[in-house]
C-alpha cells in the first residue's frame, strides 16, 4: 500500500493487489461484468451495467452495498469505475470515510501463458486504515474467484470474517497490526 499523509483527498493512499486465474482474459472479464458471475465470487445481490457512465452497485451484505459508476470499459483488457461504500447499517469507520465515488478501482486483465493476471489499483482512499481495510477486501475476494476459475469451490463468502476484523481490532484491525 503506498500513501502521502500530506496528500490532496483526491490523491489519497493506493491500494495494488494482482492474483493469478485460470482462463483467458475474455473469460475473467466476464466475471466483472456479468451479474451471474460476479455474483459467484462477490457480492450477495449484484447489478451491473457495464459502459461508460452505467452503475456498478453490489450488496456484500444486508443493508450494506459497494457502488460506483463504470469510467471506462475496455473488453477483455480494463475496467475502470468510481467506488464507495453505502448502507443503512453503522459502516465500520475504516469505510465510512469512502462515499460512493470517492475512490477509484482500475482492474487489468493481463494474459499469462494459460492464464490471466488480474491486477487491481484502488485510488483516492481516504486514510491508512481504509486501505487495510480495502486490500483485505481485495485479497480476501480475489481468491474465491481463482478457486471458480479453477473448478474448485471458492468456499463460504468471507464476509463474517472480514466484519470480525473491520468492527473488531481485536479480531485484526488496525490497530493489531501494528503491534509489534
Amino acid at each position: 500500500m503506498t500513501g502521502n499523509p500530506g496528500a490532496t483527498p483526491d490523491q489519497g493512499w493506493t491500494v495494488e493487489v494482482e492474483h493469478r486465474v485460470s482462463g483467458s482474459p475474455d473469460a475473467v472479464f466476464a466475471y466483472f461484468t456479468d451479474p451471474e458471475k460476479h455474483r459467484r465470487w462477490y457480492g450477495v445481490d449484484v447489478e451491473l451495467d457495464p459502459r461508460p457512465g452505467g452503475a456498478y452497485r453490489v450488496m456484500v451484505a444486508p443493508q450494506v452495498w459497494a457502488r460506483g459508476e463504470y469510467l471506462a470499459v475496455e473488453p477483455p483488457h480494463r475496467l475502470l469505475l468510481t467506488w464507495g461504500w453505502e448502507g443503512n447499517l453503522d459502516l465500520p469507520h475504516t469505510l465510512q470515510g469512502v462515499p460512493p465515488g470517492s475512490s477509484t478501482v482500475e482492474f487489468r486483465f493481463v494474459p499469462d501463458g494459460d492464464g490471466t493476471i488480474i491486477r487491481v489499483r484502488h485510488t483516492g482512499l481516504p486514510t491508512e486504515d481504509a486501505g487495510w481495510a480495502h486490500r483485505l477486501g481485495w485479497d480476501s475476494y480475489l481468491p474465491r474467484l481463482v478457486a471458480i476459475l479453477a473448478g474448485d469451490d471458492p468456499g463460504e463468502d468471507p464476509m463474517r470474517t472480514l466484519a470480525a476484523a473491520l468492527y473488531d481490532r481485536d479480531a485484526g484491525g488496525p490497530e493489531w497490526r501494528r503491534t509489534p
